[in-house]
């Protein structure tokens, strides 16, 4: 959490005593203004990022749940692309309800279109190549274990693109645009 304006107010205290005693136009205020916007953007920055990197880290943790279910040990490819599968299509019962419970002649609500969006985005990039963490190592898999969901911890593991057809390919991470 930025802490600027909590620091620029203890300086100003410091120098002048209570920081009640300032006027409006002083440029101590003008100070006090300053680091009160630069900590709100700070932290708009930070939520944005946070809202970026969330579906990776959803998807790491789906495929650690898995190692974990398998007992830590590195799975064949054919049970990777089910895993892959079964993530593409983990919200079709969602929007399957969505569906059935919208009265017949109305129009798609907000949820169903963005839920048609995720699945579609999800089924696109498993046609291209599918990212995720290399499940079938003994070193990857025994970092992803420890993983303890946190952003940085994903760049020390080795990803790759696994597409529909089977074809696997070294990737980096964090992805650059979309593939």
């Amino acid at each position: 959490m930025p802490k600027t304006f909590e620091r620029t107010r203890k300086a100003i205290a410091k120098k002048k005593g209570a920081v009640d005693s300032l006027h409006q136009f002083s440029r101590d205020s003008k100070r006090l203004h300053r680091a009160q916007v630069r900590d709100e953007k700070l932290e708009k920055i930070a939520a944005s990022r946070r809202k970026t990197d969330k579906p990776h880290l959803e998807r790491a943790a789906f495929f650690q749940e898995a190692l974990k279910q398998n007992g830590g040990k590195p799975l064949q490819i054919d049970v990777i692309q089910e895993l892959i599968k079964s993530f593409v299509h983990q919200y079709d019962e969602e929007l399957d309800e969505v569906k059935k419970t919208r009265r017949a002649g109305r129009p798609a609500s907000a949820k169903e279109d963005l839920l048609k969006v995720k699945i579609d985005k999800l089924q696109k990039e498993y046609q291209n190549g599918f990212l995720i963490p290399v499940l079938d190592t003994e070193e990857n898999t025994a970092l992803l274990n420890r993983w303890e969901g946190s952003w940085s911890y994903l760049t020390t593991l080795t990803w790759v693109r696994i597409s529909s057809a089977g074809t696997v390919q070294p990737s980096s991470f964090p992805p650059r645009g979309e593939h």
